[in-house]
């Protein structure tokens, strides 16, 4: 395989591992959901802690009625703000409700951001960190709850705010003993209104019991009914849209829709295989897929389903060697909403085929379904179509060795008249601090929480309109630990290991060699797998185990990515971009010899 080549494969997998780019008297990031291993039953001798039925329940008692919230005088009999936090009415007044003091709800399930309790209360918490709310910060008068509490009530709403089950994360931040958990279900995140946008339906997907997986398929699509004329383009084949919105059970570390540049009669090429029902009461029968009714209501038809697919590369069709589509949206959380600025546009196809690419887990002993659903909402202001960072130049770079801690950098360099309005950050769990910062030093970015990261917006945008280069520069890093405790010494749970890496991606990108010991003698050298015995903690003592690798780049989670994702325009006084096409949030392929001095348009 030619360099050329290898590298669109590589930025055509890397780009659907990510997308571009939230009260009370009680009022961005860590392990949300189920990515960590989980917690032991209540029953279980070994949890020392109050004993909980629920996470909810655990942050009912242990930061809503121990810091005073319920108080007669704050959200007990009084009903502060129109808010009760008393144990009965706690969760109703709380989940999807409007604030008083605010546009966001107080509990915005999978989206800590546009929660208004976690903003009030953590701007209490966290003073320094620039976080905006509307009043006071909470609680009023008393001491802000913890920083682990914090992020106790972070990781239950990035699950979806479930009144029920257990979220991994909050058992060890409340110092509880909860039920193992299971797999949540988020609620569904509803359509947009008739005339102000339009819904596409991940077709239920099944997740098995303690599995990690990534998988692709097809649906057709066709919301020619549905879209107003006035946001179609002047060809009438594409429509505008100003932002979108996902939300997914939070089993999943990335979920991503992909347009197929095929003309819509090619569902019929055998590649996609049989079109069946997912989900309704036609689950498993055959479909025509061009008949948006013919699996009834709640069901979708779509294609076979490859298990073993990475970012949808090799499926359907084949042209040239290499399938053609472009990414419409996604995201790598439970929630993700992006609001384009004022007069800023995307466009896509009114009818096309899409992939769908989802890489989820199951951490749990059950089997369970992966639900999701996608908002576009419609653009009628229409002055700047959007221009995407993905700089996927340095992907595969971070590449520590066992237990030690590494810094990768790159560099991105925007087109004169650029207006930078956002950005954001995608790397896997070892990547523990990512940052940007302007050609002068300016740091603009900072994120510590890689599956949660922060979506930084800037009003006004940025400007850059030098004629140098490097006046027009993004300098951007990520600081790795692979497996480094805070003192130094190794730590071989949570350093980069051979036999943890899933087989699809052993047949990627993601391999590792074995260079360090994770059993026996801890943090000596070996050779490769066969080595267990120089690992031993004794001349033939037989514990020894040679697994331990660097940082390896690749698309499982147990390899490592290195992308700046962000938004941009172009001024009007500069020469426009041709808008004559797709104008998507994010892209996921690159023109042959692209790079970070080339600026994706």
């Amino acid at each position: 395989m030619t360099r050329r080549n290898h590298w669109n494969r590589f930025a055509s997998l890397v780009a659907v591992a990510a997308s571009l780019l939230a009260i009370g008297c009680g009022g961005s990031g860590g392990d949300g959901g189920t990515t960590a291993p989980p917690t032991e039953p209540p029953d279980n001798p070994s949890c020392v802690g109050e004993s909980f039925d629920s996470s909810w329940e655990a942050i009912q008692a242990k930061i809503i009625e121990r810091h005073g919230c319920t108080q007669d005088v704050c959200h007990g009999d009084a009903r502060s703000g129109g808010l009760d936090l008393r144990p009965d009415a706690a969760y109703a007044s709380l989940f999807e409700v409007g604030a008083l003091g605010s546009a966001f709800n107080r509990i915005e399930p999978g989206d800590n951001d546009r929660s208004y309790l976690w903003l009030k209360l953590a701007a209490a918490t966290l003073p320094g960190a620039g976080i905006q709310v509307a009043g006071s910060a909470m609680p009023s008068g008393l001491p802000p709850i913890s920083e682990d509490e914090l992020e106790a009530l972070r990781a239950w709403i990035y699950a979806g705010a479930p009144e029920t089950g257990t979220v991994t994360a909050t058992a060890d931040l409340l110092s509880a003993c909860l039920p193992e958990p299971e797999p949540i279900t988020i609620e569904p995140l509803d359509p947009p209104a008739a005339g102000e946008g339009i819904q596409f339906v991940l077709p239920p997907t099944f997740l098995a019991a303690a599995s990690e997986q990534e998988l692709c398929f097809a649906t057709y699509y066709d919301f020619s009914a549905q879209v107003p004329e006035e946001v179609i383009d002047p060809t009438g084949k594409y429509f505008r849209f100003r932002g979108q919105e996902l939300r997914q059970d939070p089993q999943s570390h990335h979920l991503v829709l992909l347009h197929a540049e095929l003309e819509p009669d090619a569902v019929r090429d055998p590649s996609f295989g049989e079109w069946t029902c997912a989900g309704g009461a036609r689950e498993g029968e055959g479909c025509d897929p061009l008949d948006l009714s013919a699996c009834g209501e709640g069901g979708h038809c779509r294609s076979r389903v490859d298990p073993r697919s990475i970012g949808c590369i090799g499926f359907g069709p084949q042209g040239a060697g290499l399938a053609i589509f472009q990414q419409i949206g996604g995201a790598q959380a439970a929630q993700a909403q992006i609001e384009f600025r004022e007069g800023v546009f995307g466009q896509m196809p009114i009818r096309g085929i899409a992939y769908w690419s989802s890489h989820a887990f199951n951490l749990t002993s059950k089997d369970t379904m992966l639900n999701g659903r996608l908002n576009f909402y419609f653009a009628r202001d229409q002055r700047f179509p959007l221009q995407a960072i993905f700089d996927v130049d340095d992907v595969f770079s971070p590449n520590a060795a066992p237990y030690t801690e590494g810094t990768t950098c790159g560099e991105y360099v925007l087109p004169r008249g650029a207006r930078l309005f956002g950005i954001t950050s995608h790397t896997h769990a070892r990547g523990k601090h990512f940052w940007a910062e302007t050609p002068d030093g300016t740091r603009i970015y900072e994120n510590f929480i890689y599956n949660d990261p922060l979506k930084q917006f800037f009003e006004p945008p940025f400007a850059f309109d030098s004629t140098n280069p490097a006046d027009r520069t993004i300098h951007y890093c990520a600081t790795y630990n692979n497996g480094m405790n805070e003192d130094g010494s190794p730590n071989p749970e949570t350093v980069t290991r051979a036999s943890r890496v899933p087989p699809s991606a052993l047949q990627t990108f993601g391999a590792c060699r074995p260079i360090a010991c994770a059993a026996g003698n801890v943090g000596a050298a070996c050779n490769g797998e066969n080595d267990d015995a120089s690992c031993d903690s004794s001349p033939g003592a037989g514990d020894g185990l040679c697994d331990a690798c660097r940082i390896t780049g690749g698309e499982s989670t147990e390899n490592e990515m290195f992308i700046l994702i962000g938004q941009y325009f172009i001024d009007p006084s500069f020469p426009q971009p041709p808008v004559n096409g797709p104008v998507f949030a994010g892209l996921a392929s690159l023109p042959p010899g692209s790079g970070s001095s080339a600026p994706l348009e």
